[in-house]
Formats: C-alpha cells, structure tokens, sequence
C-alpha cells in the first residue's frame, strides 16, 4: 500500500491548445525531476507526460494544465486538466494491464493511453466543475 505524504514540492504550468505544448510539458517535468533529484523517473514520467497532454490537444478545445508533485522522495504525480469532461479508457477502468481483447493494433488512436496501463504504477481521473470545469486525469511514477 502506498503512503500519502504531504509533497514536497508542487508545480503547475498553463499550456495553450497549441501542439507545441506537449513538448514544452516534457521539458518543464525534465527540469523538475533533474533539479529534485529524482532523474531515475524521467523516461517512464516524460511518455506518460507525453500521452496526457497529447491527449488534452487532441479531445479539447481549450487550454490545459500540467500539475508535478512530490507524492514521496521517489515518487511523482502527474495530472493534467483539460476541458473537456468525458474521461476516456483506461481511466474508467480497473487499473491493471489490458486484456489482449482490448487491444486493436490496427487502430489509428486510441493506443496512447493504454500506455498508462502498462507503465504508469497508479492512475485515476475525476470530473471538476466550477471555475476549472473539465477533467483532471493523473498518473504516478515511482522506482
């Protein structure tokens, strides 16, 4: 089981619907991770970083968020907003990997985030309303 702790460290970045903003959210979670000391994290972090704020692109219309928090010494969250509230496969599913049934590797999209699936160690998503409507979606890494 894992142990809430109060994090450390919290950063938050506004990105614009701009296809440049999941690069420029790589860069940022690279910088933060390196200058925590938590560099061991960076590949696994940086490809589910990568998929959530392409995602947001994708399905949105609006602009997003990228969130970093130290949840543990080894261990990061990672959550993006976005406006659109509908939140999508595998974060309406039991975590765990996919079944082979699930899986179309003929499909145009929709692969990216069965990613979080196989990688990501925790995972979920909750709908907000209010001044920030739209969905958050997040992922934790650890070592």
């Amino acid at each position: 089981m894992y142990t809430t702790v109060t994090p450390s460290w919290a950063y938050t970045l506004r990105l614009p619907h701009d296809p440049r903003s999941a690069g420029i959210a790589r860069s940022t979670l690279r910088a933060v991770l390196r200058g925590h000391g938590m560099d061991r994290l960076t590949d696994t972090a940086e490809l589910l970083t990568s998929e959530l704020v392409s995602n947001a692109y994708r399905h949105s219309r609006g602009p997003c968020a990228l969130r970093l928090r130290a949840m543990a010494p080894e261990r990061v969250r990672v959550g993006v907003w976005d406006t659109n509230p509908a939140i999508p496969a595998p974060f309406t599913e039991a975590p765990g990997p996919p079944d082979a049934d699930d899986t179309d590797t003929a499909a145009e999209d929709g692969r990216g985030l069965l990613l979080v699936r196989l990688c990501a160690e925790r995972y979920g998503a909750y709908r907000l309303d209010g001044a920030h409507r739209g969905k958050l979606l997040w992922v934790e890494c650890g070592p």
